[in-house]
């Protein structure tokens, strides 16, 4: 069997898998285009790269709730293939997998993209399932839309599940227009009983609801107009659909209380700007969002400035400064409501790659807090070492983050690069 045939199967079974019925039709016009250029006899160019990554997750306290466990190690593994098909086309299959020693809902597979691209001259389109970031700020993307949250990876928000669209760029000297056509609605993963960083009633991810009756199958749109003006780029968004935040519903069922996402019709618009100012990058990003129970606005933004070649030294220091308001205060969904944030990024530039980056936040209404710090380095040519630690201090009971008060947590990740 060929590569594009087993491709076809794989691409088959992992829309019959994640996207149900609506997705299932993109994929197989994606599909039919792909044998269609597969049959012809001219061999395209094509790339595989991928990492095999080993984690370990050291927690600084005794878990608080029961079912719990005190450390998890796992290991994961990110493909990509790329070929080109024909003379204005492109085929992308990245899966991914993590295997989770504690955690039965971190143990999970996702394809994070699967998608048809064709490029013409004054347009783009893609089909399949694909991944979009919107955002300029450092620590809160509020119009980052698109994707969800793939929330068992990492509880920054920053790791994104593949969502099914059909996507049309226009770009052109005025700007770019992007057009998404959204058939399938992807739910937010969350840390399953055994896991860490998770509240003290579990989250059942398994009975989901929805306000809209298509649930899962109903269709969301989205358009983006971007433009880049000498030394400000920025975004204007709207977005029409199922939120990516669920509120989490109190539910008694025959296992007990758990905590139910229940996911609501909005309508979102937004915009988010960049402007670079010799060494001064001011950014911010506005959200204004209807629907049944929610009708807010939220807004962040602040600046990074650079010292470059910091004392002769060849190395370069940023200094991050970020508040995030959101007007529904503690009804927030999350937990950036009126907080103030600042962060250290350090770039070595050395052979090696190294970077480090700390972070803190700090709740304005009652002093909780969040203290972070990343850093990586290549090890040769084709290894790489990531440490990260995120500790929780002065936790308020009335904060969101309240409940993960004691999963502070180091965490050291080896990722092999092929």
């Amino acid at each position: 069997m060929n590569l594009m045939n087993q491709l076809s199967q794989l691409s088959l079974m992992a829309s019959m898998r994640i996207t149900g019925y609506s997705a299932t039709l993109i994929l197989l016009a994606l599909l039919a285009q792909l044998t269609q250029m597969a049959m012809t006899p001219k061999a395209e160019a094509y790339e595989l790269t991928g990492q095999v990554s080993a984690q370990v997750r050291a927690f600084e306290n005794e878990p608080l709730y029961q079912g719990q466990e005190r450390n998890n190690a796992s290991i994961s593994f990110e493909a990509e293939y790329y070929q080109e098909l024909g003379k204005n086309g492109s085929v992308t299959f990245a899966p991914f997998a993590r295997l989770d020693s504690a955690d039965d809902e971190r143990t999970h597979m996702d394809i994070r993209e699967l998608s048809y691209l064709h490029v013409s001259d004054t347009w783009e389109l893609k089909a399949g399932i694909s991944k979009v970031f919107w955002g300029v700020t450092e620590f809160v993307h509020l119009v980052d839309i698109i994707n969800q949250d793939d929330g068992v990876e990492s509880p920054d928000g920053e790791d994104k599940l593949g969502q099914p669209m059909v996507h049309l760029s226009v770009p052109g000297a005025w700007g770019v227009l992007d057009l998404f056509v959204l058939p399938y609605f992807r739910e937010r993963t969350f840390p399953g009983e055994n896991g860490r960083l998770r509240p003290s009633i579990v989250i059942d991810t398994d009975n989901a609801v929805y306000e809209d009756p298509d649930g899962e199958e109903h269709i969301d749109l989205a358009a983006r107009y971007s433009h880049s003006v000498e030394n400000l780029d920025f975004g204007i968004h709207h977005f029409s659909g199922t939120g990516r935040e669920p509120t989490l519903v109190p539910r008694i069922t025959p296992e007990g209380l758990t905590l139910t996402p229940y996911y609501q019709q909005i309508e979102q618009s937004g915009l988010d700007a960049q402007l670079v100012a010799g060494q001064w990058l001011l950014k911010a990003e506005g959200i204004r969002r209807t629907g049944p129970a929610d009708d807010f606005y939220a807004a962040t933004g602040g600046f990074e400035y650079t010292f470059t070649s910091l004392g002769s030294s060849g190395m370069d220091l940023g200094v991050i400064l970020e508040y995030a308001y959101d007007d529904r205060g503690e009804e927030a969904t999350t937990s950036f409501n009126n907080d103030l944030m600042a962060g250290l990024r350090l770039a070595f530039n050395d052979a090696a790659g190294t970077e480090l980056l700390a972070g803190y936040v700090e709740d304005m209404d009652n002093a909780s807090s969040i203290v972070s710090l990343e850093a990586s380095r290549r090890i040769g040519n084709n290894m790489k070492a990531t440490f990260e630690a995120r500790t929780f201090l002065n936790e308020n009971e009335e904060d969101i983050l309240y409940e993960v008060r004691d999963d502070g947590y180091v965490l050291l990740e080896l990722t092999y690069y092929f």
